[in-house]
């Protein structure tokens, strides 16, 4: 598909970490039922001598009533290689087959698996489905069904930035813990799991940045919003890091998978134990500096993903999209390549945007019309999608 031009894996976001405590999509799921919104009868009620804001105690309410609910369906997953205990990471109930979210990395490497529910009960989990892309895997569990608990999932696409939300996990070990901040940012974008070709790395896009303290430990576990449904799957955090260590510690800025994409990839990781997403095959960058802009020259007031380069016999290549090739007064960036514009008509400003929508609504196989200014062109060039090569 599209990959970010990064030749040290960690470049653009080096202080961006894993969360799974190492040593160093639409699935059918059970209703929890919605708990109403407590009411007070009065504007504040007293406790203690002080009194209290009726809002205050209703929201302090809502999030009582939404642990309850939702943290038995919260589990710590502990892995273990050459018998020895190797990390721990968290996941959630999607269904009453026993499928666990959580995610990849969390998982990697595994030779076993231990996945402890908050009622004390542990049972074995068997990997049956895994994403690089997105960092997502399915786990398995043979468990009483009154350990069950399948989470609601919710609706990533309708998340708007500073609405409240809730983190549910086992940050260090300490298990059922939660945390609650604000959507500080959406489509945000960090790198996938896995390589592309050309010594690049595939983006994993449309992340939900939030402030909601969490740590390692919180990898794989549920981001909610305040009718207790899933919106995201806490991923990474930034972290503090200097010469060749990080400080692994919440400093307010973490990712979570949207649950829009694991609505899409989960129900094809059980059934087929993997995902197929779509490749166009550029290069481009998350963004272009004014200076950079101008050394392209490219016009003021129109906006799109600059394409730095095309690979060789990708969907891209074979479709006739343009790379730059003129060199410029500014290292590694080149002039002459193409700028979309929109996808199917629907305007992009980034090349986050273009991946984004690529990553949700489209699948290998299917074509894309890519709206395109070259030089003084406008062009629109077909392009047909193939899975992201392995």
């Amino acid at each position: 598909m599209i990959s970010k031009k990064n030749g040290h894996r960690n470049r653009p976001w080096e202080a961006a970490v894993l969360l799974g405590l190492a040593v160093s999509a639409c699935l059918p799921a059970r209703a929890v039922e919605s708990q109403p919104v407590p009411t007070l009868e009065s504007e504040g009620t007293a406790l203690g001598g002080v009194e209290l804001p009726g809002s205050f105690l209703a929201e302090e309410g809502v999030l009582v009533s939404i642990y309850e609910k939702i943290n038995p369906g919260v589990v710590a997953i502990i892995t273990y290689a050459s018998g020895r205990p190797s990390g721990q990471g968290s996941g959630f109930v999607v269904d009453m087959e026993g499928h666990i979210l959580t995610n990849y990395h969390v998982i990697e490497n595994a030779e076993l698996l231990e996945v402890a529910f908050p009622s004390g009960y542990r049972a074995e989990g068997q990997v049956i489905g895994t994403d690089l892309d997105s960092d997502i895997a399915v786990v398995k569990v043979d468990a009483p069904a009154d350990e069950l608990v399948p989470l609601p999932l919710g609706d990533s696409a309708q998340v708007k930035v500073g609405q409240t939300v809730i983190a549910i996990g086992n940050p260090y070990g300490l298990s059922g813990t939660m945390t609650v901040g604000i959507v500080s940012a959406r489509g945000r974008l960090l790198e996938s799991m896995r390589s592309a070709p050309g010594g690049f790395y595939f983006s994993a896009a449309d992340l939900i940045q939030t402030d909601a303290a969490i740590n390692p430990g919180n990898s794989g576990g549920p981001l909610l919003n305040l009718n207790g449904e899933v919106i995201g799957i806490n991923r990474a955090i930034r972290t503090n890091s200097g010469e060749g260590s990080s400080v692994l510690s919440n400093t307010g800025i973490g990712f979570a998978v949207p649950i829009d994409i694991a609505r899409r990839v989960t129900p094809y990781l059980i059934r087929d134990g993997s995902y197929d997403y779509p490749y166009l095959g550029i290069v481009s960058r998350e963004d272009l500096t004014l200076a950079e802009r101008q050394a392209l020259d490219l016009p003021s007031d129109v906006l799109g993903a600059y394409v730095l380069s095309v690979t060789d016999g990708s969907p891209a290549a074979r479709a006739g999209v343009r790379g730059g090739s003129q060199p410029t007064d500014i290292t590694d960036l080149q002039a002459g390549g193409d700028l979309i514009t929109a996808v199917d008509d629907q305007p992009i400003r980034t090349f986050n945007d273009l991946l984004n929508y690529l990553v949700t609504y489209k699948s290998p196989g299917e074509d894309v019309s890519l709206s395109v200014l070259r030089g003084d062109q406008r062009l629109t060039i077909q392009v047909e999608l193939v899975a992201r090569p392995q």
